[in-house]
């Protein structure tokens, strides 16, 4: 896959946890203390009888005590799949309280931060849906979208990881675009949109190869329509002018040549480009009409 750029945060409790993931910049998320528990009390066990009633369970445990337990568990222990277990319970125990809202959300950071992508989906889905309105929805958006871009696979797998990583961290930046986070969905989102034009490439350089040439201009041309601000679309471009003069169809290949070097003129890509059309006994010649150079000027960097 390809390499992705990782942004440095801190966790939702303000603690920076070593590991892998992170899942965005968090300035002030859930600024809540630690209410003085005694974390001796709190490593305690309760022994039940598994056949008993509910009552044999004993009495609920204070929110706080949970919720103090999973973040000790987390930012002190690094034990992440531990402390999802501790916050799941302030929502079990204690469905309607600040304390289940609050923990649903650290729920989900910590089963991302265990890798737990799938989980960690579901419960931010659940707290956007419960709590739209909170100041933390944007959080829950961006944990979503970084859950699915964590999974993106290499280019020669199917990329449908990439796509809906794509689509929820574009949420966040149109639901939240003031906000930090729609600043991180952004640089994300650039590298979802390179792994997507990475994989048509693939696919066209294939039925280049098999000299299914209408199959290769409909693939480069998703590049060059869709995904014109990534490192692939100068390839992309002199593929085109490759596939047209195979075909014949010289003046659209003149035309690919030519926006590839009024756009990147120091490329490699437009030096071979230059050559295959010299070979044939043309010139790069650009031709405004044609949809190459539409969905440059569309652009404006044509």
């Amino acid at each position: 896959m390809l390499g992705r750029t990782k942004t440095n945060t801190v966790s939702p409790s303000g603690a920076a946890p070593a590991g892998r993931r992170r899942a965005g910049p968090l300035a002030t998320l859930l600024a809540v203390t630690l209410v003085a528990v005694p974390l001796g009390a709190c490593s305690s066990l309760d022994i039940f009888n598994l056949f008993g009633s509910k009552n044999d369970l004993g009495p609920d445990e204070p929110a706080e005590k949970l919720y103090n337990e999973g973040l000790y568990l987390l930012n002190e222990k690094r034990d992440y799949r531990d402390a999802a277990r501790k916050f799941e319970e302030v929502d079990r125990q204690h469905p309607y309280s600040e304390w289940a809202r609050k923990a649903l959300l650290m729920d989900a950071y910590a089963h991302f931060q265990a890798g737990n992508y799938d989980s960690a989906i579901g419960a931010a889905k659940r707290y956007v849906t419960l709590h739209p309105g909170s100041s933390d929805a944007a959080y829950a958006q961006f944990l979503i979208g970084s859950s699915y871009y964590e999974q993106i696979p290499d280019v020669t797998r199917d990329q449908a990881r990439s796509e809906r990583a794509m689509r929820e961290l574009e949420e966040v930046v149109r639901k939240f675009p003031d906000t930090e986070y729609a600043i991180a969905a952004k640089r994300k989102m650039e590298v979802a949109r390179d792994q997507l034009a990475g994989k048509e490439m693939q696919v066209g350089r294939y039925y280049l190869k098999q000299r299914d040439f209408t199959g290769a201009i409909n693939r480069f041309k998703v590049v060059v329509t869709h995904y014109q601000t990534t490192r692939h679309v100068e390839e992309a471009l002199m593929r085109l002018t490759e596939a047209y003069l195979s075909i014949g169809i010289v003046q659209e290949a003149q035309t690919a040549a030519a926006v590839l070097g009024h756009n990147f003129p120091d490329s490699p890509w437009y030096k071979d480009a230059y050559t295959l059309v010299r070979t044939g006994g043309h010139e790069p010649k650009e031709n405004e009409g044609s949809w190459i150079s539409r969905a440059f000027r569309k652009l404006g960097i044509g």
